[in-house]
């Protein structure tokens, strides 16, 4: 049974965000990715996988070497998808100290 993954699923775990902030900067080995951890390899693998699978990751053969980048157009279409909230919640915390501040002055 093959299951499609979810995206938000997948950043929703700390060690992938973490792999994703190491790939963000330059690409990377598994091996590479691997060793900033204290987990087994396979499970950072697992990891890997799970992005490649979301679109996150994309990977490169070179020689023997798959190395792992950043998929910066799936990357953007996560931000889009949260953008809205983010400008909702500015709009609320500025109301809100805009009211706080109408209150202290008093």
């Amino acid at each position: 049974m093959n299951l499609r993954r979810d995206v938000f699923q997948a950043i929703a775990d700390p060690t992938r965000r973490t792999i994703l902030l190491l790939v963000a900067s330059q690409s990377m080995t598994a091996g590479a990715i691997a060793s900033n951890f204290d987990t087994a390899r396979p499970t950072i693998s697992k990891h890997l996988q799970i992005l490649t699978e979301c679109e996150l990751l994309t990977q490169e053969q070179s020689g023997r070497e798959i190395y792992y980048h950043i998929d910066a157009k799936k990357m953007k279409e996560v931000a889009d998808f949260i953008e809205p909230f983010r400008q909702m919640w500015d709009d609320r915390f500025n109301k809100l100290e805009a009211v706080m501040k109408k209150y202290k002055n008093k």
